[in-house]
């Protein structure tokens, strides 16, 4: 009997820890379910994500939004998002929008426009009141210059001057307010910076072409001999491996900025027929020559009066020198007594053993500057001062 009793009473008592556990009074405390490890792990792993995001979203848009307010630049919210939206675009394409609707198409054709562009060529428009560049011999013999716009208007231009030399030309069309191309500073460009050629030739199928790669070389020298005279003319050009035909030649070689730092000619391009590369003339060759086109019609270029230029090595102690074939009547060459077989060793107290050297030093002279000479003349060096005069147009 006393040992029921000792069991109805455990069994009383075990009832009555149960109740108070499910009152949340059990005298061993509450009773908790722990959650899965593993899926507590991932949630926190992601919550870290997203805020390491959310705080590098917010860290570009502030200090976009400082360095804009700084530059007093339109830094609104719709701005801002338009900016980083355009991080991810294509630079060609954005240099495309920028530049082309400044880039036109150019007929020297009577009659009409045609439409190959094997027998068209492309312009940039640098004035907003019409003035136009492109290369010379896109408009070379013209009787009547048509230029088609890329808003599709054709107007009349008329050639304000041209050089054949450097196959510049500078046309105007009776227009205001046209969109013009920024140019940039080509002496910052390197090798291997992209860029991007824009023609505008008149056939619509190849309207707004555009074709890229990068800069092949800085600074190339290309010597361009006159047919006529047999004269030697060197100058600096862009070299790159973008594609440059008859339908862009005239037109832009830009930089990924959209700046224009190099007027495309396929003139050079056939003189040096290589496959694969492509020149423009800088704009830095090209700012002083477009100034004279605009201003006098012509470039106003020194020279010696000297035909030939052929490098040359004689006499025992091998002297070295450009050889003077021939001298141009009434040139600062022929005034200074210069006679041909002549040996030119010295200019500007500078030697010189080809055409190349000489075009260097005369670059940094004007017509009717005073430049020391020395020749060699049967055996003897002897000293002559030659006054430059302005090298004629053939």
């Amino acid at each position: 009997m006393g040992n029921k009793n000792k069991y109805e009473s455990r069994e009383e008592i075990e009832d009555a820890m149960w109740k108070n556990a499910e009152s949340g009074n059990d005298i061993f405390g509450e009773i908790k379910f722990r959650k899965s490890n593993k899926k507590s792990h991932v949630k926190s792993f992601l919550k870290v994500v997203s805020f390491i995001l959310i705080a590098s979203l917010s860290g570009g848009i502030t200090a976009q939004y400082v360095v804009n307010k700084d530059k007093g630049v339109d830094a609104s919210p719709s701005t801002l998002s338009n900016s980083l939206q355009g991080i991810a675009e294509n630079p060609i394409w954005k240099v495309s929008q920028k530049v082309s609707p400044a880039v036109v198409g150019i007929s020297n054709k009577e009659g009409g426009l045609w439409d190959t562009p094997e027998e068209s060529g492309s312009g940039i428009i640098y004035k907003s009141d019409g003035f136009i560049i492109t290369n010379y011999h896109v408009v070379e013999g013209a009787t009547e210059i048509k230029v088609k716009l890329s808003n599709d208007n054709v107007l009349k231009a008329k050639v304000v001057g041209s050089d054949a030399i450097s196959d510049l030309a500078v046309i105007k069309v009776e227009a205001n307010n046209l969109p013009i191309a920024k140019f940039g500073d080509s002496s910052k460009l390197k090798v291997g910076d992209l860029a991007i050629a824009i023609g505008n030739p008149l056939g619509d199928q190849f309207s707004g072409s555009v074709t890229a790669g990068i800069i092949s070389a800085l600074d190339r020298r290309i010597n361009i001999v006159n047919k006529k005279t047999g004269e030697q003319t060197i100058y600096k050009v862009i070299q790159t491996d973008a594609a440059i035909n008859p339908g862009n030649s005239g037109g832009a070689l830009c930089n990924s900025y959209g700046e224009v730092v190099g007027i495309n000619s396929f003139k050079i391009n056939s003189v040096i027929g290589s496959e694969g590369t492509g020149f423009a003339i800088s704009t830095n060759e090209a700012k002083e020559i477009i100034d004279d086109l605009m201003t006098y019609g012509k470039v106003i270029r020194p020279a010696l009066g000297i035909y030939g230029g052929t490098a040359i090595s004689v006499g025992d102690d091998g002297v070295e020198g450009v050889y003077v074939q021939d001298v141009v009547r009434e040139s600062g060459a022929a005034v200074a007594g210069i006679m041909p077989t002549d040996i030119i060793t010295e200019i500007g107290g500078k030697s010189v053993k080809n055409m190349e050297d000489l075009s260097k030093v005369l670059e940094s002279y004007k017509v009717g500057g005073t430049l020391s000479c020395k020749i060699w003349r049967d055996g003897k060096i002897k000293g002559i001062s030659i006054i430059l005069s302005e090298l004629k147009a053939h």
